[in-house]
């Protein structure tokens, strides 16, 4: 088990990502893939109120689903972390006072549950000045809505401002940062957010660690893949690095008798400051791949090919 920054919450180290229920899977699917994360030992759940306003189950879907497996699964509630988000959804966009106030009660009825266990600022709000947005988080920290903040796609400057605020206002302070971050996208994590998440004692938590499933190796060149996610995981064939990410991914898995995904996570896991991944699956066949990511540990050299492939 892995804290959550400074928080009380403790993870194994790997959060399913469900921005596909509702959407490429729908709600009996989806409830299976939890029965079966669950049950393999996973606890640490990612979701959000916008999850999946694109899709024909529109805003909010995804939390439903969660929340009536939660019913059907009385003491289930309590044996995850949950994680949801706030500041993308139709009409309550950004981070404002009211629309966290607003947000929070939505998500939490959609999820039947009493609390979030850790919640997200989707995207920082530049609009709104931060110790406004860090006073209505403390509120719900102190309401019980909340247990723990994150943020979620913040610059490291911003990131910064807003650990120094919290410290100077006394207010409940992020814990957690949740970017994209994966093998064939580095360089914005790298850059500035990295360095304030170790200087700070921050919880990694990336997102996208198989990069629209680019990284589980079945989008090869000349091929094609019938998936919802084809045209961006194929994009990474049209760069360098993608084809020289896959061919060292290729060589480790094989060394190791796993599936590329596998690696693909596992390397995100062994960098620094990084607690749980988060990868998603669509049915609980996919499932294996990303459990047996925190069972592997890669050596010293492979882990300089992988990163000397995807620079």
């Amino acid at each position: 088990m892995t804290r959550i920054g400074s928080s009380d919450l403790d993870v194994r180290p790997l959060s399913l990502g469900t921005n596909s229920f509702g959407w490429t899977s729908d709600e009996a699917q989806s409830h299976l893939v939890l029965d079966a994360f669950v049950d393999a030992g996973g606890d640490f759940l990612d979701t959000a109120d916008v999850y999946s306003q694109w899709s024909a189950g529109g805003f909010g879907i995804s939390e439903t689903i969660i929340g009536s497996w939660f019913a059907k699964n009385p003491g289930k509630r309590d044996a995850v972390v949950l994680a949801t988000k706030v500041g993308k959804g139709q009409g309550l966009e950004g981070l404002a006072p009211a629309t966290l106030r607003e947000a929070v009660d939505g998500s939490l009825r959609r999820l039947q549950t009493d609390r979030v266990d850790l919640y997200w600022a989707h995207a920082d709000d530049e609009t709104v000045p931060v110790a406004e947005t860090l006073g209505a988080f403390d509120e719900l920290v102190r309401a019980g809505k909340v247990r723990a903040l994150g943020a979620s796609n913040f610059s490291g400057p911003r990131l910064t401002a807003s650990l120094e605020t919290s410290r100077r206002e006394g207010f409940a302070s992020y814990v957690a940062v949740q970017n994209l971050y994966n093998l064939v996208e580095r360089a914005e994590y790298e850059a500035d957010v990295a360095d304030v998440v170790v200087a700070n004692g921050l919880a990694s938590i990336p997102y996208a660690a198989l990069a629209s499933g680019f990284l589980t190796g079945k989008y090869r060149p000349g091929g094609t893949v019938d998936s919802a996610r084809q045209a961006s995981a194929s994009a990474y064939l049209d760069t360098p690095r993608g084809p020289a990410v896959l061919a060292a991914l290729d060589d480790v898995a094989a060394a190791h008798d796993v599936e590329p995904a596998t690696v693909a996570v596992a390397w995100v896991a062994a960098q620094e400051g990084v607690v749980a991944p988060i990868a998603s699956a669509r049915t609980p066949e996919q499932l294996p791949r990303l459990l047996a990511a925190a069972e592997l540990e890669l050596t010293r050299d492979e882990l300089s090919r992988l990163d000397h492939a995807s620079r």
